[in-house]
């Protein structure tokens, strides 16, 4: 009965101290995160084949307990290829953009779960190429400049580690420019306020480790 008082006592108190154990972020704190996306398709049918790859890190500095600000980099390319002839054709794009973030956690519901919403801008380019199966051409390249602002979460797996959802960007604005004189520059805005609707339909995935 002793041995069995002494297990549950222990029991309990794991327990409890598992569930008092505190989750979030604190002044000087430092976090890295990213979101890396990788596809190949191969439509037998088309007789085409499309490879994309992504990878979206951040790094971020709490200067109190609930902003961050940081830099953010993307790096991404894609390659069609269509092999229905007798030689290989494809296009090639891939792109390029760093800039600045700032975010705020504004809600806790319970003690892993923060939400959070962002600020952030950044200078982007794009490039690529095109082969008809015998020389290849290259693309002029685009420049641009955008900002965003969006809600995320971070749900904590452990004190240091969490799992990240950029739900989506309500408000987004871009603007950009080919390369070569006499261009035009195009402009975008959009808003996208019905997101809330079902956040899982835009949402991206990664994870979150805090130093």
């Amino acid at each position: 009965m002793k041995k069995l008082l002494l297990t549950l006592t222990a029991v309990a108190g794991m327990t409890f101290a598992s569930n008092a154990q505190e989750f979030g972020f604190e002044k000087t704190d430092f976090i890295v995160e990213g979101f890396i996306r990788s596809a190949n398709t191969n439509d037998k049918m088309a007789e085409e084949k499309t490879a994309n790859f992504n990878f979206n890190p951040k790094f971020g500095y709490f200067v109190t307990d609930k902003i961050a600000v940081g830099i953010q980099l993307g790096v991404g390319n894609e390659k069609v290829t269509d092999y229905s002839g007798e030689n290989d054709t494809y296009t090639k794009g891939n792109d390029f953009s760093i800039g600045a973030f700032g975010r705020y956690y504004f809600l806790e519901v319970g003690s892993r779960f923060k939400t959070y919403a962002e600020l952030g801008a950044g200078y982007n380019q794009m490039g690529g190429e095109i082969n008809n199966g015998i020389e290849t051409t290259k693309l002029d390249k685009t420049k641009g400049f955008g900002a965003n602002a969006g809600i995320g979460a971070n749900y904590f797996l452990t004190n240091n580690i969490a799992v990240n959802f950029a739900f989506a960007n309500v408000l987004a604005f871009n603007t950009s420019k080919v390369d070569v004189d006499g261009a035009k520059s195009q402009t975008e805005f959009a808003t996208n306020v019905n997101v809330f609707d079902n956040f899982f339909n835009t949402a991206s995935f990664g994870l979150t480790f805090k130093f």
